[in-house]
């Protein structure tokens, strides 16, 4: 399975971006998945010309290939004025209409305090909820006092079991035929969602 990792993390080293592979790397323990990174700093220039022009450079395409193409995506963010940062958004604004229908996506996020916390409910997931993905119930939100701390171990490992019992649900459920070109084939019911999220027996 093709798992992504979408980072708007700016520094380097990132705890954004430190975030995304601990998060990949729990998934990974869960069954092979194939995991690809998308680091928004490295787009940012393309993005904004895509903006002006219509048109995606070739690694911006690139980029938006792989985000399509994945059976399920992790996202994290650095927390800017109590929200998600501009190129986290603009990423996602210059993404074809469907791409995100019914692809499930786990939602993190990177902030100085724990105050900001809450951006993974009042932000992120209704910004995914309206690009119609399915967004696990766990989301991981990491202070800078969380490293190293068990609290963060256990949120990344519930929401990397639920992401990967999604993706591995979801795609056993999709069959051959799960290329199909129009926009409803890649909406999941209701019920198959809570179905993949129960754990085994």
């Amino acid at each position: 399975m093709r798992l992504v990792v979408v980072s708007a993390g700016l520094s380097v080293p990132s705890s954004t971006r430190l975030l995304g592979d601990r998060l990949a790397a729990a998934v990974g323990r869960r069954g092979p998945v194939d995991v690809q990174v998308v680091e928004l700093r490295e787009l940012a220039v393309e993005i904004a010309h895509n903006f002006t022009n219509g048109f995606p450079g070739r690694a911006l395409a690139a980029a938006q290939e792989a985000v399509t193409g994945a059976d399920g995506l992790i996202v994290v963010t650095p927390v800017f004025s109590a929200s998600y940062s501009g190129l986290f958004k603009s990423f996602f604004d210059v993404l074809e209409p469907e791409a995100l229908d019914g692809k499930p996506v786990l939602i993190a996020a990177t902030g100085g305090s724990a105050r900001h916390s809450l951006v993974l409910e009042h932000a992120l997931r209704p910004l995914f909820a309206y690009l119609k993905a399915v967004v696990v119930p766990t989301g991981v939100y990491a202070a800078s006092e969380d490293w190293g701390g068990e609290g963060l171990d256990g949120r990344i490992e519930r929401a990397a079991g639920e992401l990967a019992a999604l993706m591995a649900g979801l795609s056993a459920g999709r069959g051959p035929r799960a290329a199909r070109a129009d926009s409803f084939s890649a909406v999941v019911p209701f019920e198959q969602q809570l179905a993949a999220l129960r754990p085994p027996g």
